[in-house]
């Protein structure tokens, strides 16, 4: 009975070691804006998330615009992307990395087994008998988790597990959106290419015209001049832009892993005019969109990680209380006497007192806390560049839909310019100079329509990406429930 009074005495560090525990750091705020400075052009606001609490407007985004081809992709290259595939592979890591913090919690049972032949007696040499001693036991192992650090680590694991699974989604994503860039891309090369061929066939014939009237004596030898110059100009431009779109082809080769024949077979087939991007809801609050974005969740959990991480940092530095037990079942053999023996124990009950280590302990708790300090400026830094991301999406939106309508009647009034000034110089009436410079702004309009189309289908992407592309904070990763990332829910 005396030594149960020591119990109190024993555990008395442990009491005030509790009471000096510091907690970790609370979470972190930011200041977003209570709505978006851009305006939305041709976007539908909502209150509530951006999707209304469903998938079926950016996770089925793909499928709206009209284009089989654009979806296959999309899914050739997430299926190969390296990105995707190390993504998965942070997943399972931390995944076992969260079993593992977690079994720490979990008393350690071990079996051992042993033989051993000799003498086991004082008795002089040549009578000493010779036996055989075999032993069967467990021991366990626990450590109380006094202080929480050990829960603290757990809860990092988790929380690190559910942020490698936002990352996976986040990379299929990018996929996504960089395969539908360079889609878009090839198809606005493709009509630009379809403008510089027919502007080189239109020079070419000028340039015909003219040296036909040089050779008659009717215009002077410089107007044909003029004419081969501007006919080898276009003809240049039309093979630079031919380069280009196989530069582009090579690339998307290289994103879906399709085979490059098959891949020009496909484009051959899918329709000539990229059909028109569909509307993507947006929330009128920042708050409540950003949340649909899996990589400011990740950071926002690296926070909470690193968060957990400064309270076990700062639990290794106070007492620690073990407690062990064994079973163990013993014989002994000696001739034809067996002596059987079971042995079990429990304790020690042990309480460990950290009293010096050089400040090791002190110094991986600053070294927590500095890590924590940096995840919460990263994940700062993180929701402001999130919603830069898509305030610059909606100005380009609004900059393309309100130079739009101006690029398309610059287009039509320079095509109209160009056929009557090469009616007149067919007729005699105008110099192949004036010819050429009504056709250069020709050309020039032409070109700006389609890049404009194209920074348009561009700005799209860009809100895609910069929405979450889908993503929310209910669908795992690989191994859970269905994904959706960027087209269809699929499993990897």
């Amino acid at each position: 009975m005396k030594k149960l009074r020591f119990i109190p005495l024993a555990l008395a560090p442990l009491l005030l070691s509790a009471c000096a525990l510091q907690s970790p750091p609370s979470a972190v705020s930011t200041n977003l804006p209570t709505q978006w400075m851009a305006p939305l052009p041709g976007i539908q606001p909502v209150a509530g998330l951006p999707h209304q609490g469903t998938l079926t407007d950016l996770s089925r985004w793909w499928e709206q615009q009209g284009d089989p081809l654009l979806v296959e992709l999309i899914n050739a290259a997430q299926a190969v992307s390296p990105s995707v595939a190390s993504a998965r592979s942070r997943i399972e890591q931390s995944r076992a990395s969260r079993v593992a913090a977690g079994a720490a919690l979990l008393p350690s049972l071990d079996a051992s087994a042993s033989v051993s032949r000799g003498r086991s007696q004082p008795v002089t040499a040549a009578r000493a008998p010779v036996g055989t001693s075999s032993q069967l036991g467990l021991q366990t192992a626990w450590e109380l988790d006094v202080f929480g650090g050990r829960r603290d680590s757990r809860d990092a694991a988790q929380l690190r597990y559910e942020g490698a699974q936002a990352q996976w989604h986040d990379a299929r994503v990018l996929v996504a959106a960089e395969t539908a860039n360079q889609y878009y891309g090839l198809r606005t090369c493709g009509q630009l290419l379809r403008v510089a061929r027919s502007d080189a066939a239109s020079r070419a014939e000028t340039g015909r015209l003219a040296q036909l009237s040089a050779d008659a004596g009717f215009t002077a030898p410089a107007t044909a001049a003029l004419g081969r110059a501007s006919a080898a100009d276009a003809n240049s431009r039309a093979t630079q832009q031919a380069a280009l779109c196989e530069l582009d082809i090579k690339a998307l080769v290289a994103l879906s892993s399709m085979p490059e024949p098959e891949l020009r077979q496909k484009l051959a087939s899918a329709p000539t005019r990229p059909a028109q991007t569909a509307t993507v809801l947006i929330a009128n609050v920042p708050a409540q969109a950003l949340a649909q974005r899996p990589d400011v969740f990740s950071a926002e959990r690296e926070v909470a990680a690193a968060s957990a991480d400064v309270g076990s940092a700062q639990a290794a530095r106070y007492p620690r209380l073990t407690l062990n037990g064994s079973v163990a079942a013993n014989t002994f053999r000696s001739g034809s006497v067996s002596t059987d023996f079971n042995t079990w124990s429990i304790g020690p009950l042990a309480l460990s007192l950290p009293l010096f280590d050089g400040g090791r302990r002190a110094a991986d708790a600053e070294a927590a806390q500095a890590r924590y300090d940096e995840a919460a400026a990263v994940y700062r830094g993180r929701v402001r560049q999130a919603v830069r991301e898509v305030e610059e999406a909606l100005v380009t939106l609004q900059s393309t839909a309100a130079r739009g309508e101006d690029a398309r009647i610059a287009a039509e009034g320079y095509r109209a310019a160009f056929a009557g000034t090469e009616a007149l110089y067919k007729n005699g009436l105008a110099s192949l100079v004036d010819l050429e410079d009504s056709r250069r702004t020709q050309l020039a309009a032409e070109t700006a329509l389609l890049s404009l189309q194209r920074e348009r289908s561009s700005a799209w992407v860009a809100l895609y990406r910069a929405m979450g592309g889908g993503w929310t904070r209910e669908l795992e990763g690989p191994g859970g429930p269905a994904v959706v990332t960027g087209s269809t829910p699929r499993q990897p």
